[in-house]
């Protein structure tokens, strides 16, 4: 039986963003305008990626290069306790649908405000 082939850091990173957006490996390809092999080599063996590639892909994967790379960032001041909790959770849910919740949470809000300052 053959071993499946462990993942490189780069290329875990990779396929975990691809899987949070929900596309699959031909699909990123075809945005990235490579193939999918190319796609698969990338998320599989430790490879020297391009500059464009590397920006390509973090727009296309909606995260930031540092992450892709590895690079831990500080963290930005944001929601704490419950609502941050919350919030991980969202942003873990494909762009799309944090789209939905977001704008749901938006216009919650704007009411709120509205009522406040009636």
């Amino acid at each position: 039986m053959k071993k499946a082939a462990k993942r490189s850091a780069l290329g875990e990173r990779v396929a975990a963003a691809r899987q949070t957006v929900g596309l699959s490996q031909a699909q990123l390809a075809e945005k990235l305008g490579v193939s999918q092999q190319m796609v698969g080599y990338l998320e599989l063996a430790p490879v020297a990626i391009r500059p464009e590639l590397l920006a390509q892909l973090s727009e296309v994967l909606a995260v930031p290069v540092e992450q892709l790379l590895g690079i831990a960032r500080k963290a930005a001041p944001g929601p704490v306790g419950k609502a941050r909790l919350v919030f991980d959770r969202v942003s873990a849910l494909p762009r799309e649908r944090q789209q939905k919740i977001l704008g749901a949470v938006e216009d919650m809000l704007v009411a709120h405000e509205s009522r406040k300052a009636s």
